[in-house]
């Protein structure tokens, strides 16, 4: 009878184990937008539709991904806001360029990630509870400069360790952004200094979100920082959350929007994506659906109250 009991535990675990796999990696394919209301622009400002894309990590032949993001431009977004990790592959810069080809008449702002200059690896999953992961030696170049020649020559804005003014519906914006802290690519000492106090948004951008970038920035007064490079951990516990960051903020800020509160005491809104993708060699989420993020900004006189995640 013992035996009996020992094999049909072990028959159940066995179920039950490739029913999540199953189930993880259908999830990679449930993708999803995520919608917000962040009071952050002058009272009585006419509202601005921001899309946040992160993490596409697109390869060949990702049609569903494809067409998923090409539909995006149906929301009508006045500004789309890219943090990083379009690539995947060496051959995926016209693939990542076509899925977002219906966007690119739209004004845009992007930063690049590691997985854009460098091809990814097999790693072990475990390693991640470590600490953040390290650049191996030898990871393939990939051909990030056609990408940004191929977005900025649609008009959008490269802001890597660089700012950059524009003005929608009649808003002006400040921008800065860095180049991925994951890799030791930021240089903030290009971008520093106070956000202009009588622009309509003071906005960040970054890839990952290391507290050290995110506390500049919130000492030089952004309104609001958009991130990713998280994937919202990927696997995610319910009623846990996040098991990882591969960065070091906090878990409870892997994924969505939340107030910042930076060492010099200013507190800034932080909205980090789950982002589209993930690596190749890990084609699982779980409790973590891939995410566009649609950002309504409004006065702060609205009055509607927030969810924060």
């Amino acid at each position: 009878m013992g035996d009996r009991r020992v094999t049909g535990a072990a028959a159940l675990m066995a179920i039950t184990a490739t029913a999540g796999l199953a189930w993880s990696i259908s999830e990679t394919h449930r993708f999803r937008i995520r919608s917000e209301h962040l009071p952050v622009l002058p009272v009585g400002a006419t509202p601005l539709k921001l899309l946040h894309l992160s993490d596409l990590h697109m390869t060949p032949h990702q049609g569903d991904k494809k067409a998923w993001v090409a539909q995006l431009a149906d929301w009508k977004p006045d500004l789309v806001v890219a943090t990083g990790d379009f690539l995947a592959h060496r051959a995926s810069v016209p693939v990542a360029l076509d899925a977002l080809s219906s966007l690119l008449d739209i004004p845009g702002l992007f930063v690049l990630g590691s997985n854009d200059y460098y091809a990814p690896r097999p790693a072990n999953p475990a390693s991640y509870f470590r600490g953040p992961s390290q650049l191996a030696a030898g990871r393939e170049p990939l051909p990030w400069g056609d990408l940004v020649a191929g977005l900025t020559a649609a008009g959008w804005l490269d802001l890597d360790n660089r700012r950059a003014e524009l003005k929608l519906n009649n808003l002006r914006l400040d921008t800065r952004g860095v180049d991925d802290p994951h890799i030791d690519l930021d240089d903030y000492s290009a971008v520093a200094g106070m956000f202009d106090d009588t622009a309509a948004l003071r906005l960040g951008v970054t890839h990952a979100p290391y507290r050290r970038v995110l506390d500049a920035l919130s000492g030089d007064g952004a309104d609001l920082i958009l991130a990713g490079h998280t994937h919202g951990g990927q696997l995610r516990l319910p009623g846990y959350g996040a098991l990882v960051t591969n960065c070091d903020v906090p878990r409870n800020m892997a994924r969505g929007l939340h107030r910042y509160q930076g060492v010099t005491g200013g507190a800034t809104w932080l909205q980090v994506s789950a982002g589209l993708g993930q690596s190749p060699y890990a084609p699982v989420r779980f409790a973590c659906p891939p995410e566009a993020v649609l950002l309504t900004l409004v006065g702060r006189d609205y009055s509607d109250e927030l969810t924060l995640g």
